[in-house]
């Protein structure tokens, strides 16, 4: 039974672009490894922009450093 988590951060993804997430996730692990999908747990956390670090700079200020290196979403 695969299980996938896939974390990003909370910045206003759709209903619509998770599920795109869950369906693409699912038909990689069957192509790619034969893993039936019927069995193949697919979990998205959200994590709060404050949570989330990037090259040892909170990810808010690691973009005002490096524009363009982590678009924004929307």
């Amino acid at each position: 039974m695969p299980y996938v988590n896939i974390r990003i951060t909370r910045e206003g993804a759709t209903e619509a672009q998770k599920a795109e997430l869950i369906q693409g996730a699912t038909e990689l692990l069957q192509r790619v490894l034969g893993k039936n999908p019927k069995t193949t747990i697919v979990v998205i956390d959200e994590v709060p922009m404050e949570n989330w670090g990037i090259a040892g700079l909170p990810a808010e200020e690691f973009r005002k450093q490096n524009p363009g290196s982590a678009p924004k979403s929307g």
